[in-house]
């Protein structure tokens, strides 16, 4: 399978080690194009390319997507596929620039340095190519679940937007202190606050500016931050009784 895979940052070279193919990458900056095919057994092929390839793997920054599609929808004869975070768009232009490949928006929800994970995936149009992609995927250790394009990009106001608001509020507002100081979720806080920090802080914005959550998130802070004794327990029962529900759904 010849694989071209637009985007040679983190996402699109764990797609690369992932996947079994002839890998090309292709960047804005050559360079890094060049850095990821030379640690790997792979090729950079210029971004202007008009080769053609079996499959096609956007991995470009969500805001680049509609953009990268039509540009390299030409170069897929297969299949096509994003790893951007955002389904809708991606779908969408899919369908506009390649309706008789193949078509896929998967979402590893992890940074690459913590394979593996999660990958929620929308197929719109199914076939040989995208089931070989799946499965790679899967024997890679992660879980590959199918979701819509609605129940993806509105469970990522809460996992992604509202929890970055969160935890980043936490790692600005935080003393430094003795780490004899810390408390069981203090320690946690602490140590998700370094998983968040460690990633591409462009990423992070993009997942800010795409999604809802961050203002529901600091509405929430603010009601606790004004409350009196009273409304406090009242909110922290609303709290308690938010996340037994959560939970008894996830066992459901």
């Amino acid at each position: 399978m010849k694989l071209l895979v637009v985007g040679a940052g983190e996402m699109g070279r764990w797609v690369a080690d992932t996947v079994s193919a002839d890998v090309a990458f292709c960047d804005a900056d050559s360079a890094v194009a060049a850095d990821a095919a030379a640690a790997r057994e792979a090729r950079r092929v210029p971004p202007a390319t008009d080769e053609l390839f079996d499959v096609v793997c956007l991995a470009v920054p969500m805001s680049a997507i509609p953009a990268a599609v039509e540009t390299y929808a030409e170069c897929a004869t297969e299949a096509i596929f994003d790893v951007s975070g955002v389904m809708a768009d991606p779908l969408a232009a899919m369908a506009e620039h390649a309706p008789d490949c193949e078509r896929a928006s998967f979402h590893p929800l992890f940074a690459p340095p913590r394979v593996p994970g999660n990958v929620a995936v929308v197929t719109a149009k199914d076939g040989p190519r995208l089931t070989s992609i799946r499965e790679a995927m899967r024997e890679a250790g992660n879980t590959v679940f199918e979701t819509t394009t609605d129940e993806h990009d509105e469970a990522m106001e809460t996992v992604q937007a509202s929890a970055h608001t969160a935890v980043l509020a936490y790692a600005l507002a935080a003393d430094s202190v003795r780490e004899e100081f810390a408390t069981p979720v203090s320690a946690q806080l602490e140590d998700v606050a370094t998983t968040v920090t460690e990633g591409d802080a462009g990423v992070y914005a993009e997942i800010q500016s795409t999604f809802a959550g961050a203002e529901a998130v600091a509405e929430a802070a603010e009601r606790i931050a004004n409350a009196d004794d009273e409304t406090f327990v009242d909110l922290y029962k609303q709290a308690q009784a938010n996340i037994n529900t959560e939970s008894r759904e996830r066992l459901q």
